[in-house]
């Protein structure tokens, strides 16, 4: 029984075509399309997005930095301190601190 395909598997019928709902969809589709594109030209839209992308490259330097000085302390990682000297770490992960907002 595990080698014979299943209804699923079977094409169903071909539904018949009605010209008028097929007309009418084209034609909202096309609405949609201008009304989508006049809406993204929006100045409000425009600012938006903007933003949206100055947050976005705000927030991922901010993890980036959190990220790095937990590596710093804990020793891993591209921002690990192993290799430097007490005094140096300690400059080094108060300068982390400091970039990252924590005192």
């Amino acid at each position: 029984m595990s080698g014979i395909s299943g209804l699923e598997s079977v094409p169903g019928p071909q539904l018949p075509q009605i010209d008028f709902l097929k007309r009418f969809n084209e034609e909202n589709q096309k609405k949609y399309a201008e009304n989508d594109a006049r809406f993204k030209e929006t100045p409000l839209v425009k600012k938006l997005l903007e933003q949206s992308k100055l947050n976005k490259e705000k927030n991922s330097k901010e993890i980036e930095n959190k990220y790095c000085l937990r590596g710093a302390e804990w020793g891993v990682g591209d921002c690990s301190a192993e290799g430097m000297s007490p005094e140096d770490r300690e400059k080094f992960i108060a300068m982390l601190k400091e970039k990252v907002g924590e005192k």
